[in-house]
């Protein structure tokens, strides 16, 4: 193997097949940096059908020392958009340009071809055109979307008229910024210009972030709610759903708080880790409601650090303090002395110290979802499920990344707890200057 290096630079792409036996980047070193130019995800992979994963991810990294049963705490140092431009909105699947599924197995309805070539032909939803016979092949539509721009200082993104959704459109890679490697065809070639003169703040985050699979997955269903769809599915990446809950990571989050500042704890589940990352957006309420956010380009700075002995079921994550819910946030000290005091006026000695700490949950549907979530927050901490949804009503929150099936159950964990998890010290770093 190579030795491994301090810092890595990440500008490949896999074919939107997340599988454990492709050859890996790296090797990294534990504490290494990953620098990253991303691609966006959903919808350019999503109108390019040689992608089969919905997304566009970037190549895995192998982190030297991560095996199989270890944890690996990826910090997020910076996430810059490099777009000038994008568009988005709700989708419609095309009926006849896909076998089971549009965002894995796209045929074309003229020459049915699998996973064809395309060619991008002038500007609007009939744009994308098959290489081999020339039929317009977009498995999906957009009933109703937006093209924005964003200002230089990365602070808020604005929605454009028809005239200038299709000036874009014409330079589509320029304008969104793709990063050479990536194959996508740009989705701002549709131009759409359903909103006009809408202002929205950017705050962007990953909506992928994660480790591989123990199996191949197409990347954006990498989780329990897109996963779903293989399911029994009718194409060659279809599993049984016990196949699906053991070698999934849920690496697609849509998590609005996997941004700067944060960190996120994942499962090992192949040797080395293999980190990856993409979908990058500008911003995103929860829930992502619409299906699709705005996809960018970016330059992303990631820290990692192993995490020997943490088997995690699946991601942990330590939102920055502004991000919790006001009931989650770590205690000041001025909280802490009312605390004290209060307990010895009733006789008690000893009051619980408690550090905050978001588990994933993901599941074909929300109520699955929260359930998964409880589930791993009760095993990681060998605990009953009742004491895990009492902590987190009381002290904590059950938050929606992605609608249909994407939860963080947060809540004020037990120092101690912590500690037996072998947690304590990443989350203790991440929340020092909590007082």
């Amino acid at each position: 193997m190579k030795k491994a290096v301090g810092t890595l630079l990440v500008n490949t792409f896999v074919d939107g097949i997340l599988d454990p036996e492709k050859e890996m980047l790296g090797p990294l070193k534990d504490g290494g940096h990953i620098i990253a130019n991303t691609a966006p995800g959903c919808w350019g992979p999503m109108i390019t059908p040689c992608l089969k994963g919905g997304h566009e991810v970037t190549q895995p990294v192998f982190v030297e020392g991560a095996e199989v049963g270890d944890a690996i705490a990826i910090k997020i140092k910076s996430i810059d958009v490099t777009s000038i431009a994008t568009a988005s909105g709700s989708d419609q699947p095309v009926e006849g340009r896909f076998l089971g599924d549009p965002f894995v197995a796209v045929k074309c309805p003229g020459c049915e071809t699998l996973y064809p070539e395309t060619v991008v032909k002038g500007v609007g939803q009939e744009a994308i055109r098959c290489a081999t016979c020339d039929t317009d092949i977009t498995p999906f539509t957009l009933p109703h979307g937006y093209t924005m721009v964003f200002n230089d200082a990365g602070e808020v993104g604005i929605t454009m008229t028809k005239e200038a959704a299709e000036k874009i459109g014409q330079d589509g890679h320029h304008y969104m910024q793709t990063p050479e490697a990536s194959v996508q065809n740009p989705i701002v070639a549709f131009a759409p210009h359903d909103l006009v003169g809408t202002v929205a703040r950017m705050r962007p985050f990953l909506g992928q972030l994660g480790t591989t699979p123990s199996m191949p997955l197409p990347d954006s269903h990498n989780a329990g709610d897109f996963g779903s769809f293989l399911v029994g599915a009718p194409h060659e990446h279809a599993v049984t759903k016990e196949e699906l809950d053991e070698h999934r990571t849920d690496g697609h989050m849509d998590i609005n708080r996997v941004r700067e500042g944060a960190t996120l704890i994942c499962p090992v589940k192949v040797p080395g880790g293999g980190v990856y990352l993409g979908d990058m957006h500008a911003m995103q309420g929860d829930g992502e409601i619409a299906g699709h956010t705005a996809d960018v380009s970016g330059v992303v700075h990631l820290q990692v650090e192993v995490l020997k002995g943490v088997n995690l079921e699946g991601p942990v994550l330590l939102p920055n303090e502004e991000d919790l819910p006001y009931t989650a946030k770590p205690l000041s000290a001025a909280e802490k002395r009312s605390a004290l005091k209060l307990a010895e006026e009733w006789g008690m000695e000893q009051l619980e110290e408690s550090l905050p700490i978001s588990v994933v949950g993901t599941g074909s549907t929300l109520n699955e979802a929260t359930d998964n979530g409880l589930a791993r927050a009760a095993a990681l901490f060998n605990v009953s499920v009742p004491e895990i949804m009492n902590r987190a009503t009381i002290t904590g929150s059950i938050e929606i990344g992605r609608h249909p099936g994407v939860v963080t159950v947060t809540l004020q964990a037990p120092e101690n707890y912590l500690k037996d998890a072998k947690l304590y010290d990443v989350v203790d770093k991440q929340y020092k200057n909590r007082d």
